[in-house]
C-alpha cells in the first residue's frame, strides 16, 4: 500500500484532515470491491429518495423551483450530499422540469449485485431492492404487469381501464 498511496492519494478526493484520505484498504482481494458495490447500492436508495421526493413537487400546486430547492437542502440540511448538489445542476441545465430527458434510467450492475447478495446473506434491503426495480420500471418492462393490474381492477370491482387509444376509451365494465 504504501507504493500505491502517492498515486491513490492524486486520484481521490482531498484528505478531510479528520478522517483521512478519501480512499482505504478494505482487507483482501475483493474486499475495496465489495465496498464499493455496496456503497453504490446505498446510492440507489439515496438517488430514488431525491427522485420521488422532487417528483411530489413536480405534481403538487405549487410552482417550485427544484433548483432552488436543492441548494437550500445543501445549506445545512440532513439531506444535504453531492448528490443534492448534483440535482440542482441538473435543474439549473436540464430546466425546472426536465423536458428534454426520457424517463429511462439505466443500472450498471452494482445494485442488482448488492440485491442478489443481501438475498444470499437473508440481509433485508428494501431500499435498495425498490429502488433497483424503479429503474426496471422506468424501461416500461413492467408495463404488461400494469396492464394486468388494470384488467383485474376493472373485472373485479370495475374500475376505469385507460385505452392505448383514446378513441377506443371504454367505460368501466359493468356487472
Amino acid at each position: 500500500m504504501e507504493r500505491l498511496s502517492p498515486i491513490l492519494d492524486v486520484l481521490a478526493p482531498p484528505d478531510d484532515d479528520e478522517h483521512g484520505p478519501g480512499w482505504g484498504h478494505f482487507g483482501p482481494a475483493g474486499a475495496g470491491h465489495y465496498v464499493k458495490m455496496v456503497h453504490n447500492g446505498v446510492e440507489y436508495g439515496i438517488m430514488q429518495a431525491y427522485a420521488e421526493g422532487f417528483s411530489l413537487f413536480d405534481a403538487c400546486e405549487y410552482e417550485l423551483d427544484n433548483a432552488k430547492i436543492a441548494h437550500l437542502w445543501m445549506q445545512g440540511s440532513v439531506v444535504r450530499s453531492w448528490l443534492c448538489e448534483l440535482a440542482a445542476r441538473a435543474f439549473e441545465q436540464e430546466g425546472n422540469d426536465l423536458a428534454r430527458l426520457e424517463p429511462y434510467v439505466e443500472d450498471s450492475g452494482e445494485g442488482r449485485w448488492t440485491v442478489e447478495d443481501s438475498i444470499d446473506k437473508r440481509i433485508p434491503t428494501p431500499v435498495i431492492t425498490t429502488s433497483l426495480y424503479e429503474r426496471f420500471s422506468s424501461r416500461g418492462q413492467n408495463a404488461f404487469a400494469a396492464k394486468v393490474n388494470a384488467a383485474l381492477r376493472n373485472q373485479f370491482g370495475g374500475h376505469a381501464v385507460k385505452a392505448a387509444d383514446p378513441v377506443a376509451q371504454r367505460e368501466p365494465h359493468a356487472e
